[in-house]
């Protein structure tokens, strides 16, 4: 009988602990910098670059206009 009293007052120090804690800071919304660049992959040589940097035309991304050219004739 002892130990449940025993239980019971622990158990109620802690809800009593952990009610009184102040709540997290709210998550900060992660920013476009911190996120991964959306890729491309060039028709020509077979390249990975960020699409920002990519050369686009309605047959395909490319990774310079040499390669566009020589796509597209």
């Amino acid at each position: 009988m002892k130990f449940l009293i025993v239980l019971a007052v622990v158990a109620f120090g802690i809800w009593l602990w952990r009610s009184r804690r102040p709540p997290p800071p709210p998550a900060k919304p992660r920013s476009r910098a911190n996120q991964p660049a959306e890729m491309a992959r060039c028709a020509a040589c077979g390249l990975h670059l960020p699409l920002a940097d990519a050369e686009r035309s309605p047959r395909g991304v490319y990774c310079s206009k040499e390669h566009r050219r020589q796509i597209e004739g």
